[in-house]
């Protein structure tokens, strides 16, 4: 009985809300809905302002506490009327996920690697034509390139600074950024999200360091690739129902032979936000099916 009363206190999250960025996407929302089933009050945040007012509808009527308010992650002046709402409504923020991010075709080759005869050949017309992304690295637009870097790096950094500066001067709080298998390992054709997920990784980690003597705790889940609807519609035949050369890729190294779930995110979340994670920060828990250890 002692064992169970230690366990309910470590993962007791009564009276504490969590802000949840990109609140209206599939991974946030399976995050935001687990959450509030333990008792957590959930700010939704989003730039789909009925999106993330929809996900917080099915919450409540669920049992839950939920509300979606609008926020563009990368308006700081957007964050902060965001965060001034959650509190009228909702009470100070004790937690946070930057869930806010994602890539672009305009930001992706179509191709993995380059070849000298590809950049012969090909000709001004191909270049031109991006409807299936950008075919090498050097016909992505510097623009594109900067849009995936700032959306999922600088829209991990604005929020945390406007949300963990009210949790430091509490003494209190958890960060929990979304980086992923391509901040540890490059991913092929992803290299501009690549890029932007290695630097959410790494102010992670200066994060964690810069905020520790506060009592505010940052660490990063490092997802693999999880089957969404975004990710089904680009890893699945829509035809034939079946995988493409791409997802294959993915399977035959991912020693677990099967895509991750959103529900595989939830327990390291709630063990990183609970009590139970009170000396972890700095940390990236990779949550891949091994696809990160796999190096033949």
């Amino acid at each position: 009985m002692d064992g169970v009363r230690v366990l309910d206190s470590l993962f007791s999250f009564s009276g504490r809300t969590v802000a949840i960025t990109g609140g209206a996407g599939a991974l946030p929302g399976e995050l935001a809905r687990n959450l509030a089933a333990l008792g957590l009050q959930v700010a939704l945040l989003d730039k789909d302002e009925d999106g993330a007012k929809l996900a917080a509808e099915r919450i409540c009527s669920d049992g839950g506490t939920a509300r979606g308010f609008a926020c563009d992650v990368l308006d700081p002046e957007s964050v902060r009327d965001a965060h001034r709402a959650v509190r009228e409504s909702l009470g100070p923020v004790d937690y946070l996920i930057n869930g806010a991010g994602g890539n672009v075709a305009a930001g992706s080759t179509r191709v993995s690697s380059v070849e000298r005869e590809d950049l012969r050949n090909i000709g001004a017309k191909d270049r031109s034509d991006t409807s299936g992304g950008p075919r090498t690295f050097f016909d992505i637009a510097v623009e594109d390139f900067r849009f995936v870097a700032d959306l999922n790096f600088l829209g991990t950094v604005i929020p945390t600074r406007e949300f963990a500066r009210n949790m430091a001067e509490a003494g209190s709080g958890a960060v929990l950024n979304f980086a992923s298998a391509g901040t540890i390992t490059p991913l092929t054709k992803v290299g501009a999200y690549s890029a932007a997920k290695a630097a959410v990784g790494n102010v992670t980690k200066w994060l964690a360091v810069h905020l520790a003597p506060s009592g505010v705790r940052v660490n990063a889940l490092v997802p693999g690739f999880i089957m969404t609807e975004q990710l089904r519609f680009l890893h699945v035949d829509q035809n034939t129902g079946e995988y493409t050369p791409r997802a294959k890729e993915v399977l035959a190294h991912t020693p677990m032979g099967r895509y991750g779930e959103p529900r595989d995110l939830v327990g390291a979340t709630v063990w990183l936000l609970s009590e139970a994670a009170s000396f972890v920060t700095g940390s990236l828990v990779v949550i891949d099916g091994g696809f990160t250890s796999y190096a033949i």
